[in-house]
């Protein structure tokens, strides 16, 4: 399954100026940053929202029960630690989920061409457990759907599901030391934990253009996919779109998957872009069933374990992976032991180098090519990988609308206004990406009341406070599993399947040693914000130098951004933390209050 090393030219085979690429790179930065950051963009209304993929009418009666453990979220964040907790014996699980089915974003995002932009062998979790092993490299949306399905069955989860169902409220009763979710079915679940598995990336996000609500014609977002309106299927021609003039607002990762079929579907495309996305090639290969033949046992783990140490920047003497994403990491190593820490910025300078050379070879447009070509450090966003993408643009119906990083300035009834001209559109989609690092109640849509009335909002009006980004003084038995304070990383499941792991461990311990109510103290909270914000230096400095994007916070430079966003130690620093607090076996900076 390897790729080879040659796809890129030696570092010292390019001839670029650093002077001049620094005085580019802040160039483009500086035309993108707004003085308004985040608020930008608007929150996605209902009509965005809805569920195009359930027939209306859905209703059931109403439920009072007390349980065990509530989860609030059937994604992968909701899998891992329903199917975890299941594997420790802690079966009475309730999981709430306003889809109708498992899956998360893979439920959510049926767009054409959605599929893994990580090799499916590590970021498909479970595949062991549920005896399943990828026909492809990188499998597409339909395999990752039924994928979250088999694992539910595996662990016997849609018994314990209520979909269809949207949590309101999340409320801490001191008085039975139980928390009590009410929901929008007039539920009323009661459980002695709750997890708070609701996703990072799930909330559509929607630029807050003048004129939005005057637009006659279709928009939707990409997670919510209109095929009534396209036609066709995740990999079947949208036969609707024949004479229709399409519009695309967003050049990130999922525009550079949809683009393609769009492309070849809409009578003409208007690509609305910002900032270019880098885009090398993905290598798409078959699963070769020699190589599957000779896994073995834990195969999975360590593949993923070796991938998360490439792109976190440590040393491994093999790479079992071989893509795009461990070639980077793997020159920038190289760079550095041949260069010093200058190596670091010269290797990826190179990298863009690369990815720049590669749009002039595949774009024949040299004002589209340019147009197309990234300035900013590589992991300012989210390296893509694709195998069309960039040739798409020399199709004669397709059209590249570069904002020089602007974006699109208005829209009206005919469509959208653009470098002062207006174009007209039969259609138009939001690939906007998903809110981040703003106010966690807004992004699940309910508020949490714990000890005393005391709301999350309330707690996290000057910040995230957390110890690991799971555990908040004042909630007791909540664990909450978001971006916030916890580990970020390339392959997020990887991270997923280990921090749920541990958090179903914590909660099997405490059933196991009668602790009623585990709570992490108020000077272990403290601490580990400290040491969150011992890594500001760092992150304010880079966050600083990228163009802005959701990375960065839009170009936040503040403590507040660093507070909010991911463990800057890195996600191997982070779970050997984790993996350390659990040798300790006294649960470390928890108050623990027994039954009885």
């Amino acid at each position: 399954m390897a790729t080879s090393d040659s796809r890129h030219p030696d570092l010292h085979g390019l001839d670029f100026d650093t002077g001049a690429l620094r005085a580019k790179y802040r160039h483009e930065r500086d035309i993108r940053l707004r003085p308004n950051g985040q608020d930008q963009y608007r929150p996605a209304g209902a009509a965005f929202v809805a569920d195009p993929f359930v027939e209306p009418g859905f209703a059931r009666a109403a439920i009072a029960e007390t349980r065990e453990v509530l989860v609030v979220g059937a994604g992968f964040s909701g899998l891992l630690m329903s199917a975890h907790l299941h594997k420790q014996g802690v079966s009475d699980v309730r999981i709430v989920d306003k889809a109708a089915d498992f899956g998360g974003t893979w439920y959510w995002n049926r767009y054409p061409g959605a599929a893994c932009d990580i090799e499916s062998y590590i970021y498909m979790p479970l595949l062991e457990e549920v005896d399943d092993i990828p026909d492809q490299k990188y499998v597409g949306q339909p395999h990752l759907f039924e994928h979250c399905r088999a694992i539910a069955r595996r662990y016997d989860l849609y018994p314990r599901a209520l979909f269809q169902t949207s949590v309101t409220r999340l409320q801490w009763l001191d008085a039975e030391g139980l928390w009590l979710a009410t929901t929008d079915r007039q539920d009323a679940l009661k459980a002695r934990f709750v997890c708070l598995a609701a996703g990072a990336v799930h909330q559509p996000k929607l630029p807050g253009l003048p004129g939005f609500e005057t637009f006659g014609g279709r928009m939707f977002h990409t997670a919510r996919w209109d095929y009534d309106y396209t036609g066709g299927a995740f990999d079947q021609p949208l036969d609707r779109l024949g004479d229709k003039v399409v519009g695309i607002v967003g050049a990130g990762a999922t525009a550079v998957q949809c683009i393609p079929p769009l492309a070849r579907s809409a009578k003409r495309l208007y690509v609305f872009q910002r900032t270019p996305s880098t885009v090398d090639a993905r290598n798409q290969q078959q699963t070769d069933p020699a190589w599957a033949a000779g896994l073995t046992a834990g195969w999975q783990a360590r593949r993923a374990h070796n991938f998360d140490v490439i792109v976190s920047g440590g040393h491994a003497e093999e790479d079992l992976v071989q893509d795009g994403w461990t070639e980077i990491f793997r020159r920038t190593e190289a760079a550095v032991a041949e260069a010093g820490p200058a190596g670091r910025e010269l290797a990826d300078f190179a990298n863009m180098e690369h990815i720049r050379r590669r749009i002039d070879q595949l774009v024949s447009d040299p004002a589209t090519a340019e147009a197309l070509k990234p300035y900013y450090n590589q992991m300012c966003k989210r390296p893509c990988f694709h195998d069309g993408y960039l040739e798409t643009f020399n199709r004669p119906n397709v059209t590249l609308v570069d904002t020089h990083g602007r974006g699109v300035e208005a829209m009206t009834r005919r469509g959208v206004v653009a470098e002062g001209r207006e174009y007209p559109l039969d259609c138009l989609i939001f690939a906007t990406g998903f809110e981040m690092n703003t106010s966690y109640a807004g992004r699940v849509g309910f508020e949490i009341y714990g000890r005393s009335g005391l709301s999350l909002s309330q707690k996290w009006r000057d910040g995230v406070s957390t110890l690991h980004g799971f555990h908040v003084h004042g909630f007791p038995n909540c664990f909450i599993l978001t971006n916030a304070q916890s580990a970020g990383a390339a392959n997020l499941t990887y991270v997923l399947d280990l921090v749920s792991q541990h958090l179903s461990d914590v909660i099997r311990r405490c059933r196991d040693e009668d602790i009623a109510q585990i709570e992490v103290t108020a000077e272990a909270e403290a601490a580990w914000v400290d040491e969150i914000l011992g890594y500001a230096e760092a992150r304010r400095a880079f966050n600083s130098e990228c163009t802005p994007g959701y990375v960065n916070s839009e170009g936040d430079t503040s403590i507040l951004a660093v507070r909010n966003n991911f463990y800057g130690g890195g996600s191997q620093k982070f779970l050997t933390r984790l993996a350390e607090w659990r040798a300790d076996g006294s649960m470390p900076g928890m108050s623990k209050m027994r039954v009885g």
